[in-house]
């Protein structure tokens, strides 16, 4: 039990350490051991990674509480394609809006939004039922 939200969590996982290693070789060409070196280009490296360590958690956790509760496989396929490919649209507009604006990050931030809301409401439904 749990396999696909473990698959869900791995391929997040790997795409945190991908938005990390951006930061770190960021840091280590740029010599700057803490922070950003008040240095845009890292700034949103670092908020990239950030945002995906601040969501990932939570949508993974009612992924794993959904699965454990019963929803059928392919509705945990669903919600765990939608969030990490939101995951990997946020990081890529994020990094390439000027600004911060960019269709990308707009849909990656919805999708990331819709995944963690109507995974909450369906454990909720679960959970009133099993009562």
């Amino acid at each position: 039990m749990a396999n696909i939200t473990a698959l869900y969590t791995s391929l997040c996982a790997i795409l945190i350490l991908y938005l990390a290693g951006r930061v770190v070789q960021f840091r280590r060409t740029k010599r700057v051991g803490i922070g950003t070196g008040d240095d845009r280009c890292n700034e949103v490296r670092v908020r990239v990674h950030a945002n995906a360590v601040e969501y990932t958690p939570i949508a993974l956790l009612l992924l794993l509480v959904a699965e454990l509760g019963g929803l059928p496989d392919i509705w945990l396929h669903g919600f765990g394609i939608a969030f990490l490919l939101s995951r990997v649209f946020h990081a890529y507009g994020l990094t390439a809006g000027k600004g911060g604006t960019h269709t990308g990050r707009f849909w990656g931030t919805v999708i990331s939004w819709l995944v963690i809301l109507i995974l909450a409401a369906v454990n909720i439904v679960i959970s009133v039922k099993s009562l």
